[in-house]
C-alpha cells in the first residue's frame, strides 16, 4: 500500500507540472506594443473564464455579507493593512481554509483535516490581530517625528490641514495613510476633531488623542499651537522612555512565554521523527484525536492568559 506522503507528493508534482506547462509552453506570446495601444479606445479587456467565475463567486459573497462586511469586516482589515475588500478577502480565506482541510485530511487525517480547516478561520483572525497591533506600535514609533513635522509647517506659516498634508506627505506607512485620511475626510465636510478623534481611536493612540485636543482647543479658542505641540512632543517622549522601561523588564516574561508555547510544539516533532509509531496513536485513534483537540484548546488558552500577563497598560 503507498503512503500518503508519497501519493500527496505525486499529487502536487503532477500539479506543478501542469502549472509549469500553462504558463511556460502554452503561454500566449505577447507583441512588443502595450495592450492598451493595440486595443480600440472604449472597449474592455476580455475576462478568461476563471477570471469571470471567480469575479462571479465575489460578487455572490459581497452581497451575501451586506454592508456589515462579515467577519473580516473593511474597518479589521484596513486597521491591519490589508489592501482588499471584505469579500475578496472572505474568498481567500475560505479557499485557504479547504486548501488547509485537504492537505490535512491527505497528509494526516480526515478528523484533523476538518480541524485543521475549521481553524484557519481563527487563525486568519490572529494574524489580522498581530498585524494591527503591529501597525499601531509603528505609528507610536513614528508619532515624535510628527509632531515635529507639524511644529515645522506651522513655525513656517502654513495652516493645521496643510501641515497635516506636508506630514503625511513625507512620513513612513501607516502614519502617511492616517494623515492623509484625515485631510481627505476634511475635503469632503467632516469635522477635523471628529476625523482626529476618529484617527485616535482607530490607532489606538492616546498621544495622537492629546495632539488632536490641542488643535481642536486651538481652533475654538486660538493661541500658538506650535508651542503648545511642542510640550506635547515633550510629554510624549517622556512617556515613551516609560513604555521602553516597561518593555525590556517586561521582555524575560515575553521569552518565557514563547518558550513554553513553543516546548510542546518541539517535542512532537521531536518524537515524530525519533518514533513514529508513538505519534501515531494521537493520529490514528479517535481517543488521540480527542487529546489533540483538548491540547489545543488548552495550548490556545494558556498562550492567551499568558499574553495578557506580559501586556502591561498605563
Amino acid at each position: 500500500m503507498e503512503s500518503p506522503l508519497l501519493i500527496g507528493v505525486a499529487v502536487l508534482a503532477c500539479f506543478g507540472a501542469l502549472v509549469i506547462l500553462f504558463f511556460v509552453v502554452l503561454k500566449p506570446t505577447t507583441g512588443t506594443i502595450p495592450l492598451d495601444r493595440r486595443r480600440p479606445k472604449g472597449s474592455s479587456p476580455e475576462n478568461s473564464s476563471l477570471s469571470k467565475v471567480s469575479q462571479t463567486l465575489v460578487d455572490n459573497v459581497e452581497r451575501a455579507l451586506g454592508k456589515s462586511g462579515g467577519p473580516f469586516n473593511r474597518d479589521l482589515l484596513y486597521n491591519a493593512g490589508v489592501k482588499l475588500t471584505p469579500a475578496d478577502f472572505t474568498v481567500l480565506v475560505a479557499v485557504g481554509s479547504v486548501l488547509l482541510g485537504f492537505l490535512g485530511a491527505l497528509f494526516i487525517n480526515p478528523v484533523i483535516g476538518i480541524l485543521l480547516g475549521a481553524a484557519a478561520p481563527f487563525l486568519t483572525r490572529l494574524v489580522l490581530s498581530i498585524r494591527t497591533d503591529k501597525r499601531r506600535g509603528k505609528f507610536e514609533a513614528q508619532l515624535i517625528d510628527t509632531i515635529q513635522m507639524l511644529i515645522g509647517g506651522l513655525r513656517a506659516g502654513h495652516s493645521i490641514m496643510r501641515s497635516l498634508e506636508a506630514a503625511g506627505l513625507e512620513s513612513d506607512a501607516p502614519t502617511s495613510e492616517e494623515l492623509l485620511r484625515i485631510v481627505n475626510e476634511t475635503r469632503i465636510g467632516k469635522d477635523p476633531g471628529q476625523a482626529l478623534e476618529e484617527t485616535a481611536q482607530r490607532m489606538g493612540s492616546e498621544d495622537f488623542g492629546w495632539i488632536g485636543q490641542a488643535i481642536q482647543i486651538n481652533r475654538e479658542v486660538g493661541g500658538d499651537l506650535a508651542e503648545v505641540l511642542e510640550q506635547v512632543a515633550g510629554t510624549i517622549r517622556e512617556r515613551s522612555e516609560i513604555k521602553g522601561q516597561v518593555r525590556s523588564l517586561s521582555a524575560e516574561g515575553k521569552m518565557s512565554a514563547i518558550v513554553l508555547m513553543g516546548m510542546p510544539v518541539a517535542v512532537a516533532l521531536i518524537l515524530s521523527i525519533i518514533n513514529p509509531t508513538y505519534m501515531k496513536v494521537f493520529v490514528e485513534e479517535p481517543v488521540g484525536n480527542i487529546m489533540i483537540a483538548v491540547s489545543a484548546a488548552m495550548f490556545v488558552i494558556g498562550g492567551v492568559w499568558m499574553s495578557r500577563t506580559v501586556k502591561i497598560k498605563f
